[in-house]
């Protein structure tokens, strides 16, 4: 592809798209899981929370930061413009499309009780919100 056809933008901006996608994707995981406990008892509300808090913070500070902090160093090493779509490896994308349908499949089939599947989306919101401040920082 000709590189004036290709969207190039800064590679800061690649730095804050990654942020914001990691942030965003942390809070939406996060309301689709709050709109489940309207239908739990309260035992439920307490374990998804306990687990969901718990694990995300384990799964941020031993698997998420350390991605989000290999991600913003190998974008820190591309010239000054790149392709916009360079926030993420090409691999990456393959991935991504396999989560969001494996999580599409979990949410609309009744194969995992939603008290299940609850602390699963809140620990992985958790773990993609908190470690997208990683992002940020590389921008200060």
């Amino acid at each position: 592809m000709p590189n004036n056809l290709k969207p190039s933008v800064n590679r800061k901006y690649l730095i804050l798209i990654s942020g914001i996608l990691w942030s965003g994707v942390g809070i939406l995981l996060n309301y689709i899981a709050s709109k489940w406990l309207n239908h739990f008892q309260q035992w439920q509300i307490v374990f998804t929370y306990f687990v969901g808090i718990i694990m995300g913070s384990i799964i941020a500070v031993f698997g998420f930061s350390k991605l989000a902090h290999k991600n913003a160093n190998r974008i820190m090493k591309y010239p000054e413009k790149v392709c916009i779509f360079a926030f993420q490896r090409w691999q990456m994308y393959i991935l991504i499309v396999i989560m969001m349908s494996l999580g599409f499949f979990m949410r609309t089939s009744n194969l995992i009780p939603k008290y299940l599947l609850a602390p699963v989306y809140v620990s992985i919101g958790l773990a993609l919100f908190a470690s997208s401040f990683v992002y940020y920082k590389k921008l200060l």
